[in-house]
């Protein structure tokens, strides 16, 4: 941070005189902040110590080596827990709680940024950046709501208003923070603030966007949700393990403590571990079912006809490993088939972004993004990996699982002129029928078997 600061001033055309007269923050000068800021802190090499005292007592008598052992595992049972809790409450708490995640990581990321910038008493970065949060979270759950609820915002009409400007009401909330920054700039130190400014949009780009993406993954089923989730916290913890018993070999030197043996038994673990939770979840329709809303109920529900992807198939075993395993053929779920390549996902692709919160966190010489969890470090310790993962995931939905969204269409159908409505009506009709699918001169008259307890007048 030192040398950014002689570097922007330098190009500010200051002197060395000016450089010199350190500004006071509560008793301190800002290089003194600046280096708090850089050390997390506290002194580079003596790292403050948040075990609870509790554990602490406990776990006196062993080595620090065996006693962070013990911390970082007990507090991930705990975690476990917690996270089996809140997938008992549903998928609506569920989005909340991500909500939450998503807002404690964006505070950890921009104090960072915070603790420099404010040592030059420049005004409304903090402002700012939770005003540009606020401005981004309203443009994405509005989105997000006209998706997957469409019917519930076509019955109220404050919503259907907003439905409609959503997109004009984001850009203008927008423009106004916009306008609120470029009065913000201070003279001499432009280049400093649009480097603040970067930092913000950045942010919003790594957590904001990214945690609409895990919100997306639910709604599209709670099994697209908990099982990349549950693969990356198990590769996480059998990396550690096989590392802690078995490390020999250095991985990488962003994080010198990674070794070869934890990345390779993290790998198979976890593809175990992911085909294994599969086979579990894929029968429970709770899981596998996507959140809608009900309009007779006024909720949200959670109950449908599981779809291909979920019933259970007979696959032929390959010849070669035949004569080795014995069978022939074996029952699997398509979905078990789908979670081999999210948990390879999670296990060569996924650490490369606690990898890159590892390199961000050596630039800025801290240790952790914040000391919210004993022995893990902040909420962005524990996440930095979910994002990258939550990412493939909505792509690999978008590619190999899911096709053009009904709602979506008939979204945009109800938006158009009643002569356009019918245009596509006729247009629709005559492709049925030339395809054999509906009748001649009978209005949608299929010929599909109709499911039982399906009336006329619902056809």
């Amino acid at each position: 941070m030192t040398e950014l600061r002689h570097r922007v001033t330098g190009e500010q055309e200051l002197d060395e005189k000016e450089i010199e007269p350190e500004v006071k923050l509560d008793g301190e000068t800002a290089s003194d902040s600046e280096g708090k800021a850089e050390t997390g802190g506290t002194h580079q090499g003596t790292p403050s110590d948040d075990t609870p005292e509790v554990l602490n007592r406990a776990l006196s008598s062993l080595s620090s080596r065996w006693k962070n052992w013990w911390v970082r595992g007990i507090l991930t049972l705990a975690m476990i827990a917690f996270f089996f809790f809140i997938i008992y409450l549903g998928p609506i708490v569920l989005m909340m709680i991500v909500m939450c995640v998503q807002i404690k990581c964006f505070q950890e990321i921009i104090m960072i940024g915070y603790n420099v910038y404010h040592s030059y008493d420049l005004p409304w970065f903090r402002t700012l950046s939770w005003y540009f949060l606020l401005c981004v979270n309203y443009f994405f759950y509005g989105e997000t709501v006209t998706d997957y609820f469409f019917t519930l915002v076509q019955r109220e009409e404050p919503l259907r208003i907003l439905s409609k400007y959503h997109r004009f009401i984001s850009f203008a909330l927008y423009l106004i923070g916009f306008c609120m920054f470029v009065l913000s700039l201070v003279k001499k130190h432009y280049r400093l603030q649009f480097y603040m400014f970067g930092w913000t949009h950045v942010t919003l780009l790594i957590v904001v966007t990214q945690s609409h993406l895990i919100i997306h993954n639910l709604f599209e089923g709670m099994i697209w949700f908990i099982v990349p989730i549950s693969c990356v916290i198990c590769n996480d913890i059998m990396a550690y393990m096989f590392g802690f018993f078995f490390g020999r070999t250095p991985l990488i030197k962003l994080s010198p403590k990674k070794t070869w043996e934890g990345f390779i038994g993290g790998f198979f673990s976890t593809v175990l571990f992911g085909i294994l939770l599969s086979y579990v979840m894929a029968g429970y329709s709770s899981f596998v079912c996507p959140v809608e809303f009900d309009n007779d109920t006024n909720r949200f529900i959670v109950d449908c006809e599981p779809s291909d992807l979920f019933q259970l198939q007979e696959y032929h075993i390959p010849a070669v490993l035949q004569s080795v395993i014995g069978w022939k053929t074996v029952w699997m779920y398509p979905f078990q088939i789908h979670s081999i390549s999210l948990s390879t996902f999670a296990s060569l692709i996924g650490p490369f972004g606690g990898f890159f919160a590892s390199g961000f966190k050596r630039a800025f010489k801290i240790k952790d993004f914040a000391n919210t969890i004993p022995g893990h470090g902040g909420i962005m310790d524990r996440f930095d990996c979910q994002y990258l993962m939550a990412t493939f995931v909505n792509v690999y939905i978008a590619s190999f699982i899911r096709g053009p969204n009904p709602s979506k269409l008939i979204q945009q159908f109800l938006t158009l002129r009643p002569d356009q409505q019918i245009h596509i009506f006729n247009t629709l009709k005559s492709h049925l029928t030339e395809r054999g699918m509906l009748e001649n001169g009978e209005d949608f008259q299929c010929r599909f078997p109709e499911p039982d307890g399906l009336e006329n007048g619902n056809r």
